[in-house]
């Protein structure tokens, strides 16, 4: 009962490959990282400016980043690791930034996931073993996550990566953090307008809302979805390479020139389409 109230813990409680998150400008969202041990934390941030990939007002209440990269004087701890923007390395006190330590929880059942109304705190999707956990957040620190967005790979998506090793397979879904999750499934039982008419009364409208609401959080949770693949993190560069499909596709000529390029005048149509397949591996 206690956890479905609270998840919030005292440090002696966490362990190495734990998910951990603090509250930032008064609940009004969370900041998300993987404990590494060692009073340590590894979290994915955005450079200044960047929330959603441009300058936005969101900039002057949401941030991510280490006071260690802040205008004061850096942390004495992990001051020299920290980076300006991406997968960062810093201590727990900076991670938290004097606010209070809360724990992720996985493998939960639907009711469990159902009863903590506020997304981002819980998942029905399991976690894999600590170790694993921490070779993939030790991993990403060394080659990145990507471009930070806040709607789509945001810190709770890169520690839930580190979680589970899922990712979205689609380009054009909703990403993996309950946080965003909660906010869509919100806004869409709101703007189910069609459904308000199903009822007259304060509370019928209530639990349609409700419902609504409970449904949207549900069918977007990693536990459940079914547009996720497991990617090891060895390829996941090569994973952001393939989804960069956001880029326009080269022409005809680009390819047939690339093509001659790979493949020396003498080669073989055997050695040619060995070339090919290559080419199409992820």
């Amino acid at each position: 009962m206690v956890r479905v109230l609270s998840n919030r813990v005292s440090r002696e409680d966490i362990a190495a490959g734990d998910h951990i998150y603090s509250w930032r400008s008064a609940y009004i969202y969370a900041h998300h990282g993987i404990y590494a041990g060692d009073g340590m934390v590894i979290h994915f941030t955005r450079a200044a400016g960047h929330e959603i990939g441009t300058g936005t007002f969101m900039d002057k209440f949401l941030f991510s980043s280490s006071p260690a990269t802040g205008d004061g004087p850096p942390c004495e701890k992990c001051g020299h690791l920290v980076k300006a923007e991406g997968v960062i390395m810093s201590c727990l006190d900076c991670f938290l930034d004097g606010g209070s330590l809360y724990l992720f929880d996985y493998s939960v059942s639907p009711t469990f996931f159902l009863a903590k109304a506020r997304g981002g705190t819980c998942t029905m999707a399991p976690s894999d073993a600590a170790q694993v956990v921490v070779h993939r957040a030790q991993h990403l620190l060394n080659s990145g996550f990507g471009m930070y967005s806040l709607f789509k790979n945001n810190c709770e998506d890169f520690a839930i990566y580190c979680k589970t090793e899922l990712l979205i397979e689609t380009a054009f879904s909703l990403g993996r953090s309950g946080q965003m999750a909660s906010l869509y499934a919100g806004f869409s039982a709101v703007a189910s307008s069609p459904l308000r008419f199903m009822t007259t009364s304060v509370a019928g409208l209530a639990v349609v809302t409700s419902s609504m609401y409970c449904v949207g959080r549900y069918v977007s949770d990693m536990g459940v979805r079914r547009d996720v693949i497991k990617v090891p993190v060895e390829r996941l560069v090569e994973h952001w390479v393939q989804n960069v499909t956001l880029a326009p596709a080269p022409s005809q000529a680009t390819a047939q020139a690339t093509q001659t390029d790979a493949a020396a005048p003498g080669d073989s149509p055997e050695l040619l389409k060995e070339l090919a397949k290559k080419e199409c591996v992820i």
